[in-house]
């Protein structure tokens, strides 16, 4: 979304009037989070959507009827009907979005959220059924993936981290390793030992891969991982090398339960042999681990195809 929020800072230095449209509630199979953004111009243009299916044309036209005249508007969108002439989706759920025009220093708003340093709140006031509402999400600040080992696969995973919000952040004391022409899509190279960055780094929005196939660094970099409140701490390695790296740890003193947090080998099993084929199956695991799901086919899942808490935006309502 941060793509959204981007062309409203350029507008905004432009003098290009524009609205933004914000889903305010949502109700069962909705396919969009609470506090999801687009933003329309006067003259047409439109960065980003809601996934309304037929009905972002209205919302468009919405919003552009909001940039001339500065009234924000409310659109409650049923997606439940399977009928594609009348607009429906087949989706089973509901949206309710916002017009609005913001206000003038909203660019100081939109420039921390492209930064994505740390969590931004904004909010958006309404009126429904005679009720003047106000409506305040939060866009989370970018996560960031710890990666151990400055390796080719470091370069792959940082290239398609980078979409899923991911600064990635490469940790290795071997200069010749971390470098910025191997790894210019890594945006922090940190030349030092696992054990002496890494406590410092992880948290419980910090996923740890650990790639770098020598014990001298994976074994610190796993036991920094295992004291921490990584959510997710991936290992590389053959079938061997995972056996030997968690009888490492055993004498170390970790129980069975906390090595039971170890992925490895990491990713899912997509049946890629590439770099950038290993890449997407460890972020593939990564995903689906920061959703608490299995990583399993859509096909034979027969629950909510999305999490209604995604970790896009948090939002509250309330009546003014």
């Amino acid at each position: 979304m941060r793509e959204v929020f981007a062309a409203a800072l350029r507008w905004s230095g432009t003098n290009v009037p524009f609205a933004l449209a914000t889903v305010v509630d949502v109700r069962n199979a909705a396919p969009a989070p609470l506090g999801a953004t687009m933003s329309v111009t006067g003259d047409g243009r439109v960065a980003g959507d809601i996934g309304a299916g037929c009905y972002e044309g209205e919302i468009v036209s919405a919003a552009a009827a909001t940039v001339k005249d500065g009234l924000s508007r409310v659109l409650e969108l049923d997606l439940s009907s399977d009928d594609i002439v009348a607009g429906g989706s087949g989706c089973g759920g509901f949206l309710e979005v916002v017009t609005w025009r913001p206000p003038g220093d909203f660019a100081k708003t939109a420039a921390a959220i492209v930064a994505g340093c740390s969590d931004v709140t904004f909010s958006v006031a309404y009126e429904r059924d005679g009720v003047v509402r106000e409506f305040v999400a939060t866009v989370s600040g970018r996560g960031k993936l710890i990666v151990v080992g400055g390796t080719t696969l470091a370069q792959e995973l940082a290239s398609i981290a980078s979409r899923l919000d991911y600064r990635t952040v490469v940790v290795d004391p071997r200069p010749v390793f971390a470098t910025r022409e191997r790894l210019a899509a890594v945006e922090e190279l940190v030349v030092a030992w696992p054990d002496d960055a890494l406590p410092a780094m992880l948290s419980a929005r910090t996923p740890l891969v650990v790639i770098s196939h020598d014990p001298k660094l994976d074994i610190p970099a796993l036991r920094c991982g295992l004291n921490s409140a990584a959510p997710y701490i991936g290992l590389l390695g053959s079938r061997r090398a995972q056996t030997m790296r968690r009888a490492a740890l055993r004498a170390d003193g970790f129980a069975e339960a906390a090595l039971e947090r170890i992925h490895g080998p990491s990713g899912l099993d997509l049946g890629g042999v590439s770099m950038a084929e290993t890449a997407v199956s460890i972020l593939a695991e990564i995903v689906a681990a920061t959703h608490g799901r299995s990583g399993g086919s859509l096909l034979r899942h027969w629950g909510a195809i999305h999490n209604p808490g995604l970790p896009v935006t948090s939002a509250g309502g309330a009546d003014l």
